[in-house]
């Protein structure tokens, strides 16, 4: 039997914080990050196209510019963990600033695949949500739990 357990997000309380806990006291995902509800992509995207449109920069924004800029942005978010070896989750060691530097290259990230996806005409949460149900059927969990293999190496 499951019970519903809410908590905070980011020290902030919050509704979408619930998770849900086994009576027996094990909770595996209390302690699991969220995100906040909003903004939501379609917002993220809408905000994009109007900065772009301000800006009349769509004419540089075709998808292989698209996709080149934000290949750029993965490497800087790369050369932030270059050199430190193993991270941990959460960052404990990062300073604030750090931690903010990466939070400015990750939404760059996203901003560019949100407007890439917009420019090919991918609807992105419908898409992860037909993504995740391959990934499903390609990894089930009662094969592939604690394993890293790829789905092509395992034996049915």
């Amino acid at each position: 039997k499951l019970e519903k357990h809410c908590g905070s997000v980011n020290g902030a309380a919050a509704e979408d914080s619930c998770h849900s806990k086994q009576q027996d006291g094990e909770d595996k995902t209390a302690d699991r990050f969220t995100f906040s509800a909003e903004p939501t992509v379609e917002d993220i995207r809408r905000m994009q196209a109007e900065f772009t449109d301000e800006r009349d920069w769509n004419q540089f924004h075709q998808p292989r510019n698209l996709l080149l800029a934000m290949v750029g942005e993965v490497g800087e978010v790369s050369e932030l963990f270059q050199w430190r070896g193993e991270v941990a989750e959460g960052l404990p060691d990062w300073t604030d600033s750090e931690r903010e530097h990466l939070a400015h290259e990750l939404s760059d990230v996203l901003i560019y695949l949100v407007e890439l996806a917009e420019k090919c005409r991918v609807d992105l949460p419908q898409a992860v949500l037909r993504k995740m149900a391959l990934n499903r059927l390609k990894y089930p969990a009662s094969k592939v739990h604690g394993s890293a293999k790829k789905y092509t190496e395992y034996e049915d």
